[in-house]
């Protein structure tokens, strides 16, 4: 049989409002613990995670971090299939758009590198105004 080892505890005086010892001691049921010492050391140590934030999920309750998570993974998700979906419709438009045009590969290439730019450059925000204007020859 294995022996388990437990490492020694100080003893320290702590003073409670009786209020406070009712309170933790209706607790103990709820938070799995077996004695006022066991309540307060974990009580503690949760304490001394939320000011040090090193670890936060050492003081979120599991429940919360879950949910946290699902939602995260929901929100990917619903994101992906967005960006697939209007990934078929730009396939789409794109291949109606070049079975009506003539282009030349040296033109589309050039077209690509002012596209790139102007979207770095506005950092996505592209208004169809802006590419009509554009494609008019004027200039702003």
């Amino acid at each position: 049989m294995k022996q388990i080892q437990h490492k020694a505890k100080d003893r320290t005086a702590v003073w409670l409002y009786p209020e406070t010892i009712e309170q933790m001691d209706s607790m103990f049921e709820a938070d799995n613990t077996k004695s006022r010492s066991e309540f307060i050391e974990k009580a503690l140590q949760f304490y001394m995670g939320y000011l040090t934030s090193e670890n936060t999920t050492g003081y979120l309750s599991k429940v919360l971090v879950s949910a946290i998570q699902g939602t995260l993974r929901e929100t990917e998700n619903r994101n992906s299939n967005n960006l697939f979906r209007l990934s078929v419709e730009m396939a789409m438009m794109m291949n109606i758009l070049a079975a009506g045009l003539e282009i030349s590969d040296d033109d589309l290439q050039k077209l690509r590198g002012r596209c790139i730019n102007e979207v770095k450059k506005t950092r996505g925000k592209i208004s169809m105004e802006d590419a009509v204007k554009f494609q008019q020859g004027v200039v702003e």
